[in-house]
């Protein structure tokens, strides 16, 4: 069996630390934000259509039931990886984490629809719904925006 020449050629550090910069690792933040910013949206658009506060409340609350697990979920997979802890673990470790937070993810956002007839008076469970997709929607949208904005931002640093 014949093995091919490559062309690869290892980057200097140099060379490493520009393409770290040049295309910055977006943080998972950014989508809390957008799904929270989605359901204030869909929440005021919910009120101000039907002039009923309960629509956008039951909105907003679709919405925080994706968004708040979705953060504990971030916390948790990315706890300690800033103090280097993570470095040495296996990477079987980090995948069972990553497995065990998202269970809990979807515990925790089951158990707020759940609990939504209980926490919102007369629920609107149509306007609840559409709060859940919109946020859901965040994570697709950053997938597309996110890099786009960062490469805006990175060219008026550097004006």
């Amino acid at each position: 069996m014949d093995v091919e020449d490559s062309d690869f050629k290892p980057l200097t550090a140099e060379q490493a630390q520009q393409l770290r910069e040049a295309n910055p690792e977006p943080s998972p933040w950014w989508v809390i934000v957008a799904q929270v910013v989605a359901g204030l949206v869909v929440a005021g658009i919910g009120w101000g259509w039907t002039g009923r506060p309960v629509v956008g409340m039951s909105a907003l609350y679709g919405a925080l039931a994706v968004a708040i697990p979705a953060a504990l979920f971030v916390r948790g997979v990315f706890a300690g990886t800033r103090r280097g802890a993570s470095q040495d673990a296996p990477a079987s470790a980090a995948m069972l984490r990553f497995f065990v937070w998202e269970l809990i993810k979807l515990a925790l956002t089951i158990a707020f629809l759940a609990a939504a007839p209980w926490v919102i008076g007369n629920l609107s469970w149509l306007a609840m719904l559409l709060g859940v997709v919109a946020a859901l929607k965040m994570y697709w949208v950053a997938l597309v925006v996110r890099p786009r904005l960062l490469n805006r931002i990175d060219s008026l640093k550097r004006r």
